[in-house]
């Protein structure tokens, strides 16, 4: 993603029904939106003996929060 890409551009993608992967501590997840002020985070790869949840439900207070720690964000077109 672009440098000056803005978590209202992230959150207008998400309302357009975009899914997005990126990397947090060195796990990658995925994230989409379900309903309104309702986001699904799944992780998809984790290090061995990982603490995190493996699926999680946020509001969009939590994801603007977990937004500026998101590295490598990339849409995901659903191929692998």
């Amino acid at each position: 993603m672009e440098r000056n890409y803005t978590f209202e551009m992230f959150w207008e993608d998400l309302d357009n029904g975009f899914t997005f992967k990126y990397y947090y501590k060195n796990c990658q997840y995925t994230i989409y939106k379900l309903t309104q002020n309702c986001y699904k985070n799944e992780l998809i790869f984790a290090p061995e003996k990982c603490p995190y949840q493996k699926n999680a439900i946020y509001t969009l207070k939590r994801v603007k929060e977990l937004f500026p720690y998101m590295e490598q964000l990339e849409y995901d077109i659903g191929m692998a």
